[in-house]
């Protein structure tokens, strides 16, 4: 599913309901999670096992994923890459560092967002696009999909800045394909300073996603020119 949205210098492998769940975990890794409720030890267990299998597809030898700076997985030397995990899904996305800047990846289920999120989240003028979505196309969730795409955003951006960056300072346009209404692209302008890849400096983030088997994905994959 997110391996539709990204480039083929990039593994992404997921895993769908329990399939990983009960993968072994370096010592490391157990630690962080000895004492989780089974769900987060679940979760935490599948994505890594996609990861070491996308490790073992970009030729990486398998190790830990461990959390670092405000929780963004720490990669092997030379490789980027993100993780994602909701109910009945998991991925993890590699690529080399030399074929891309950064990646982005989140998968949420498919469905509208809990009361009050999405004033939590959404600007003004994002809100104004979904209804105007909302009324072309109501077989989709766009508030949800809006959601993913801003967890999209802040995935690649921390790799390049190291820093945060709020909902509220990426705007966000949804364009659905012209040929069918679950899936398409996405513009995130972004309203702060960006970062600088090679000779520019990013004022905005492209994207794709798509809506199937109750579940929404987005990606964004970051060049270096």
């Amino acid at each position: 599913m997110i391996e539709e949205l990204l480039p083929q210098t990039v593994v992404a492998v997921a895993a769908y309901g329990d399939e990983g769940v009960d993968a072994p975990l370096y010592p490391e890794e157990e630690a962080l999670v000895a004492r989780a409720v089974l769900k987060r030890r679940r979760e935490f267990t599948a994505v890594r096992s996609c990861a070491r299998r996308a490790m073992e597809k970009l030729g990486v030898p398998p190790q830990p994923v461990l959390p670092g700076e405000r929780g963004a997985p720490v990669w092997p030397e030379g490789v980027t890459g993100s993780m994602t995990h909701c109910q009945g899904y998991c991925a993890a996305a590699l690529v080399r560092a030399g074929d891309l800047a950064s990646l982005g990846v989140d998968a949420e289920v498919h469905g509208p967002l809990p009361e009050g999120v999405l004033d939590a989240v959404a600007l003004p003028q994002e809100v104004t696009r979904l209804e105007r979505l909302s009324g072309q196309h109501p077989a989709v969730h766009w508030d949800r999909l809006l959601f993913s795409a801003k967890e999209s955003v802040y995935k690649a951006w921390f790799p390049l800045t190291r820093k945060w960056l709020d909902f509220s300072e990426a705007d966000i346009e949804i364009v659905p394909d012209p040929d069918a209404a679950t899936r398409g692209g996405f513009r995130a302008t972004l309203l702060v300073p960006g970062p600088r890849v090679g000779t520019r400096v990013l004022d905005h983030f492209t994207g794709r996603w798509t809506t199937r088997d109750g579940l929404i994905a987005t990606a964004i994959a970051v060049p270096h020119t």
